[in-house]
């Protein structure tokens, strides 16, 4: 009787489908302790995702008819608003490499090149007025950008109070030095 060798590779698709089963086996017991959520909350969710989404879409149509009126010209079309503030996004975001190719499809598009890089310089501007935990911050900056590339963030003063003091006025501004004698001597009368 001639004896049957086991192919290595055999040996090995029987190891892994043997340690598949056991993660599938391990991830059904979790799930089936999880339990299934309240039908209330099932009820309530898709219908305030579809507001959520109605209400986004508004808003994003309502800033493309914004951009029409705001913008004469290719720079106002709905394709051209969209790719540009994108890659304003991505290049704020040093995504370079993937800004240049929606900078590619911009310029297939017929937009104006010029309109990214003065609403770039603009958002720069505003880098201070910017958090970065609140991507909402970002959009709106980029979407004012874009509408007026030469908006300027408001005076750091109207923005933001004066700190205060424990119960001390305001310190008044230090004088200014008194202006320096003349090198030249004025000659003395006698």
């Amino acid at each position: 009787m001639r004896r049957r060798m086991l192919d290595p590779r055999v040996a090995f698709l029987r190891g892994f489908a043997a340690a598949g089963l056991a993660l599938l086996i391990g991830s059904a017991g979790a799930l089936a302790q999880s339990g299934a959520p309240n039908p209330q909350d099932q009820s309530k969710q898709p219908a305030a995702n579809a507001a959520d989404a109605n209400k986004e879409n508004q808003r994003k149509t309502d800033e493309f008819v914004e951009a029409a009126q705001a913008i004469n010209g290719p720079g106002g079309n709905p394709e051209c608003v969209w790719l540009g503030r994108r890659v304003v996004r991505l290049m704020w975001r040093d995504d370079l490499d993937t800004a240049f190719r929606h900078l590619d499809l911009y310029d297939r598009f017929g937009c104006p090149g010029g309109h990214v890089q003065a609403a770039f310089r603009c958002l720069t501007r505003f880098g201070g007025q910017i958090d970065p935990k609140v991507a909402e911050t970002l959009d709106s900056r980029i979407h004012v950008c874009w509408i007026n590339p030469g908006a300027q963030p408001q005076a750091a003063a109207a923005a933001s109070p004066a700190p205060a003091t424990a119960g001390n006025p305001t310190p008044a501004p230090a004088a200014s030095p008194a202006p320096a004698p003349s090198a030249s001597p004025a000659p003395a009368s006698k």
